[in-house]
């Protein structure tokens, strides 16, 4: 297949994008672009599974409006962007979940292919998603209570959801062996109405 081949399946798929973002069909997998879970949001970016396209597009900022299937976005450094979620676009909200939980004044980084019209169609959306160096300061059975950098920060324990990683182990949902003084990774959700963090994962000991 000659390189001029290539380039028009390249735009061949990108319409196929455009078209599966505009009317709903589901063409871009969930996968197409690398991992889904809470923990791809902050791996390295890796070349797009999907051969015919040719690279990611990542955004990440604050959602400032919502209109039918789009996402507007004000960025960190004062840029604009929108984002189009369709039926293959994968949402993380503390778990993986729909679309519906999205709210204006969330934050979110997203994973996507740029289309024509400029929009960002989405393959995968984690809403408010946070990976923060803390200390332990204290510990309750539902919260803990956490210090990063200067600043003190609650940590909601969830029920069915947070877990604990002990010197690299896999997670456990055993909190016990938790201590106050501890440094500890935090994976977790922000919660914009009182600035706290839905603890996903707590890791010490590494």
């Amino acid at each position: 297949m000659t390189a001029h081949q290539d380039d028009t399946g390249g735009l061949d798929r990108r319409r196929l994008l455009a078209r599966a973002a505009l009317g709903g069909a589901t063409v871009v997998g969930a996968t197409a672009l690398g991992g889904i879970d809470a923990d791809a949001a902050f791996a390295a970016p890796q070349s797009p599974l999907d051969p015919a396209i040719t690279k990611s597009s990542f955004v990440e900022g604050r959602i400032t409006g919502i209109s039918g299937s789009v996402l507007e976005i004000a960025g960190s450094y004062g840029d604009r962007s929108r984002i189009r979620m369709t039926n293959a676009t994968s949402v993380w909200k503390v778990r993986p979940t729909t679309a519906e939980v999205i709210e204006i004044g969330d934050g979110l980084y997203a994973r996507g292919v740029e289309m024509p019209d400029g929009t960002v169609a989405a393959d995968a959306v984690w809403v408010n998603i946070v990976n923060l160096h803390t200390t332990i300061r204290g510990i309750e059975k539902k919260r803990l209570h956490l210090a990063h950098g200067h600043h003190e920060l609650t940590g909601n324990v969830i029920a069915d959801t947070t877990s604990a990683s002990y010197a690299g182990r896999a997670p456990t949902a055993d909190l016990s062996r938790l201590r106050i003084g501890q440094s500890a990774q935090v994976l977790g959700a922000w919660r914009p109405s009182d600035d706290s963090v839905d603890v996903v994962r707590v890791s010490v000991g590494h």
